[in-house]
């Protein structure tokens, strides 16, 4: 696809902002590590973090492994492990019959993944952790901040962030603090996908359609559905976006539970 010469500059703006935010975390804040959900947002974050570091990702990458991801995730991250050198670190996640039982069931189920990550920190003692969410997701993380302070227990109090004006970001905290780190916070699902396009930047099959569904967002295969659809190709999704009315995270069936199912995940540390 041929790209005008400003949203070439859109791109480029976005991605030098990212390679900024990877660059300060590194220089700021250690231990690092990555959440890789192996979706398409942090695909795009491991991608620029290899051009921010001339080819290698210099900290762990790390799954919240529930055993329930689709097939076709699990050769795909042992394929882009291999073709891109990466550390990866697997971390099994608690059952769900130890998550708080006053979640709705695919809440519960979402959970086990916030209780992955607080194990992984207590043990590792990461400062810092980089995620792949954006502000256009989800209401809730409309209220994030790029350095977001968290405390002992990765409880998140959107009432208590840094102010972040003109890419000013704060990095040193309490000693009890660690820091979810988001340098995708300013894209957009539409900005991925044409980066993605721009960049021939590997993605999991399962977005593309097939049989007239696709997956638009990748969850556990308990919890998450596919959209119907007929865009195969990723110029066909970027055209689907354009005009679809539909949320991102339409397939995910624990975000239309409750109306406060989401936000009890994210106060308490879920991603």
């Amino acid at each position: 696809m041929h790209y005008p010469s400003r949203m070439l500059s859109h791109l480029d703006d976005l991605e030098a902002r990212t390679i900024y935010i990877l660059r300060e975390a590194f220089n700021r804040v250690k231990p690092l590590g990555m959440l890789w959900s192996i979706g398409k947002d942090s695909n795009a974050v491991l991608w620029m973090a290899r051009k921010a570091f001339f080819g290698r990702v210099p900290f762990p990458v790390i799954q919240l492994d529930t055993a329930m991801e689709l097939p076709e995730v699990y050769e795909f991250r042992d394929r882009i492990v291999k073709d891109w050198d990466l550390n990866l670190v697997v971390e099994d996640c608690p059952p769900e019959s130890e998550m708080d039982p006053s979640l709705p069931p695919g809440a519960r189920a979402a959970a086990r993944k916030t209780m992955g990550l607080r194990a992984l920190i207590e043990r590792e003692r990461f400062r810092g952790i980089f995620l792949g969410i954006r502000r256009d997701e989800q209401s809730t993380r409309a209220k994030e901040r790029v350095f977001s302070p968290r405390g002992a227990d990765g409880a998140w109090d959107f009432r208590d962030q840094p102010p972040e004006f003109w890419d000013q970001y704060k990095t040193e905290f309490a000693d009890d603090t660690h820091v979810r780190i988001h340098p995708l916070l300013h894209w957009t699902e539409l900005d991925i996908w044409r980066y993605t396009q721009r960049e021939e930047i590997p993605v999991v099959p399962l977005y593309f359609a097939r049989d007239g569904k696709r997956y638009r967002s990748l969850g556990e295969k308990n919890i998450t559905v596919p959209i119907e659809s007929d865009a195969d190709t990723i110029e066909k999704i970027i055209e689907e976006l354009e005009v679809t009315r539909a949320p991102e995270r339409a397939g995910r069936t624990f975000d239309h539970e409750s109306e406060d199912a989401f936000e009890r995940l994210r106060s308490s540390g879920y991603m």
